[in-house]
Parts: structure tokens; C-alpha cells; sequence
């Protein structure tokens, strides 16, 4: 496989669990310099600790992508070639009329905020590249919402459409952006959305084989190994025993 990706550098939020780390894994594979950010110092550092066997550069940042400010001062005119947009969450799961409001708060402004915070402050530099690349986590939860997910669900139908708004407004840059709408993948997600219940979260992936972290990170490696010209803008990917968010075969 020919290698596009040696040399550059690539920033990554939600760097410390899941999508993000597998995907830093990936990356230092292929020779690409890493800035790793994530909300948990320690997580960072056991990363990098892990990643310096490989031949690369790695920095770590930690940074809660929900602080405006923070992004702007820490962010503003880094260079890099590559934006893997992973931070994200849910939290709870009931009818939104019984939700949580900060639970709302929390998942705009991580999910669709900062996004836009992260993208913005780094974007300048990209323009400026022969060829890079933004990659905005998604979720299948963005094209059809599913019962008491409402907000969760309209996050990422917001990152879809920001995505698409970007790479209109990329027009004439050599920045592309993809965005990877994944479906049930066995992360530290569920654990997040039902805040410590273990058992609840595990019973999510019972009665089949959901994808891991490295099945959406091996995803987005193929997708950024990709010559200047070629654009990838949309990637749906579910495990075979699901095909939307209604349809997912179990055996009890």
C-alpha cells in the first residue's frame, strides 16, 4: 500500500479513549507526527508512552474542546496537515421530554461546538497545505434518529450538515473533509451515556459482534491514505448484524 501520510502531522481529539486512540495507533504506523488532546492528562501521557516505539513526533495537549477560549489560545495557527474531529458523547437515554438539560449542554458543546472551536482555530494553517484532510465523527444517529436519543441524534445530524457546509466553503482549497457515520461500535461510549453502569452499558453489545475501535480507525486510515485529488466525503459503516439503527439482529 503506498503510504500518502509519512511526515505529516495530525491532530486528534478525544485522543485519550476509543476512535481517538485507535486511530493515533494507525497513524504512528504510517509515520505521521501526533498532537493528542483529550480532557485526561494521564490518559495522554500513557498514550504517548505507548506510541514511543514509533519513529514519530508526539505531543499531547490537555484540553477540553467545550472551552472556547482554551481552544483558541492553545489551537490558533498550529500547523498540521490532518483534523480528526473524535471528541464526542452521549449521555443519558430516556424521552426528551424527561431529559437532562445539562446533559444537553454538555453533548452541544462537545459534539457540534467543538467541532466548529477546534476546526477554526487550526483551519488557516490547513488552507495553506498542498493537500489536508478534516475527518468529523458522525454517527448512523445523524441520518435517522432513533427513541429517546433526540439530542444525541441531533448533534450529529448537525456535524453531517457542518461537514457538508465545509467542504462547500472549501471550495478551491486542496481541504477535504470526510465525515464517518459509524454504527454500534464497543467503546467506552455506553459507559459514558449511562455514567458508570458497567452491566447497562455491556447488555448494549449482547447477542452480537459490534465494531471495535480499530475497525473505524483502519476506516479512516484508508480514507486519508488517498492521492490529493480524491475527495472521500461519506462513509457509513455498521457491524454486519446491524443495518440501520431499527435493524440490528441479536441472538438472545
Amino acid at each position: 500500500m503506498e503510504n500518502y501520510l509519512k511526515g505529516k502531522k495530525a491532530l486528534i481529539t478525544g485522543a485519550g479513549d476509543g476512535i481517538g486512540k485507535a486511530t493515533a495507533y494507525e497513524l504512528a504506523k504510517l509515520g505521521v507526527d501526533l498532537l493528542l488532546v483529550s480532557k485526561s492528562k494521564n490518559k495522554l501521557e500513557n498514550l504517548a508512552n505507548e506510541l514511543s516505539s514509533y519513529d514519530i513526533l508526539v505531543e499531547i495537549l490537555p484540553l477540553d474542546v467545550q472551552d472556547k477560549n482554551q481552544v483558541q489560545k492553545s489551537l490558533s495557527g498550529v500547523d498540521i496537515d490532518i483534523l480528526v474531529n473524535s471528541a464526542g458523547l452521549a449521555l443519558g437515554l430516556e424521552p426528551f421530554y424527561k431529559g437532562d438539560s445539562d446533559d444537553w449542554d454538555k453533548m452541544i458543546d462537545t459534539n457540534i461546538k467543538g467541532v466548529l472551536y477546534v476546526t477554526k482555530a487550526v483551519i488557516d494553517s490547513m488552507i495553506k497545505k498542498e493537500t489536508a484532510h478534516i475527518i468529523n465523527l458522525g454517527s448512523v444517529a445523524g441520518k435517522m434518529a432513533y427513541p429517546n436519543g433526540a439530542v444525541y441524534c441531533a448533534t450529529k445530524s448537525a456535524i453531517h450538515s457542518l461537514s457538508e457546509g465545509m467542504n462547500a466553503d472549501l471550495l478551491r482549497t486542496n481541504v477535504k473533509v470526510t465525515t464517518i457515520a459509524p454504527g454500534a461500535v464497543e467503546t467506552n461510549f455506553s459507559n459514558v451515556r449511562f455514567k458508570g453502569d458497567e452491566q447497562r452499558a455491556k447488555s448494549v453489545y449482547k447477542g452480537f459482534k459490534p465494531l471495535s475501535a480499530k475497525d473505524i480507525a483502519k476506516v479512516i486510515i484508508n480514507i486519508l491514505n488517498t492521492p490529493a485529488h480524491v475527495n472521500i466525503q461519506y462513509v457509513d459503516i455498521m457491524p454486519t448484524a446491524q443495518r440501520n439503527p431499527y435493524l440490528l439482529f441479536k441472538n438472545e
